[in-house]
């Protein structure tokens, strides 16, 4: 590998590992962390926004000398049920909120306040919404977020091979949509499966937004191989499809995500 390669690797390392980042820090899974000062003192919390376990989601707020109290309030979310209000309790050093566990796809919006019994201190200007899911296991999990990191790594050293107007950019293309299609096409579904209980959840079934952006990519990704392997100079195609597969990595995480909707259930 001469040091040119070197230099673009490198450079498609860095913007990948700079998506994964951001991939991170946004979208609306990513718990709400802040702190609130009651009585002179400083509490962290940590508000969640999804769960995979098969038991209630719980929000543990530490108060090892038990100066708070605390007040939560929930409902399901897209529900005709009425807002409820429980006290949180002590437990443990710790004051707790158990958000009822619900199946695959339901969400339930809360809120909670503080109080050291002078002032008091909600944690949130609006609810907070919480998804619940099912169990994933980690033989599939694993797999499919390393070979959607792997995809988004090829598609990125494709365009900067396809810019840089190099002989691998067709070899490259053909390893970002074998990538594509076994991280998002075949353990994306399985991942999906397990999560909400259906395999593809967007076009034409529904709008969940991770399922469409796989496709996008792919699609664009297997026009741009078919172009190179008429005609090894329409590099342009290739550069069209990373471009669209760095825009699809900027749509946060599971955004219009599979939800249940209880207002269209049979009552």
């Amino acid at each position: 590998m001469n040091s040119k390669n070197v230099i673009f690797w490198i450079v498609a390392i860095i913007i990948t590992l700079s998506m994964v980042v951001y991939q991170r820090m946004t979208g609306p899974t990513q718990p709400i962390t802040g702190k609130v000062i009651l009585g002179g003192e400083t509490f962290k919390y940590k508000l969640l926004r999804t769960y995979g376990g098969p038991d209630d989601a719980e929000i543990a707020i530490d108060d090892p000398n038990g100066k708070l109290n605390g007040t939560f309030t929930y409902r399901r979310y897209k529900s005709h049920d009425s807002i409820r209000q429980v006290s949180m309790r002590h437990q443990g050093g710790k004051l707790i909120a158990s958000i009822p566990h619900q199946p695959p796809a339901g969400k339930v919006e809360y809120a909670i306040s503080l109080s050291d019994g002078v002032s008091e201190m909600q944690l949130s200007e609006e609810p907070v919404i919480i998804r619940f899911k099912g169990d994933v296991p980690w033989f599939v999990l694993i797999p499919h977020i390393i070979l959607m990191f792997m995809a988004m790594l090829f598609s990125t050293r494709t365009g900067i091979e396809a810019i840089a107007k190099r002989e691998n950019t067709l070899k490259y293309s053909i390893w970002t949509t074998l990538l594509l299609i076994s991280g998002g096409l075949v353990l994306g579904p399985i991942v999906q499966k397990y999560a909400f209980g259906a395999y593809w959840t967007g076009w034409p079934f529904g709008h969940d937004l991770t399922d469409n952006k796989t496709a996008v990519a792919f699609i664009f990704w297997a026009i741009a191989v078919y172009k190179l392997i008429r005609n090894r100079e329409k590099r342009g195609w290739a550069l069209v499809a990373a471009l669209v597969t760095t825009l699809v990595y900027l749509i946060p995480h599971s955004v219009l995500g599979s939800e249940i909707d209880h207002t269209a259930l049979p009552k």
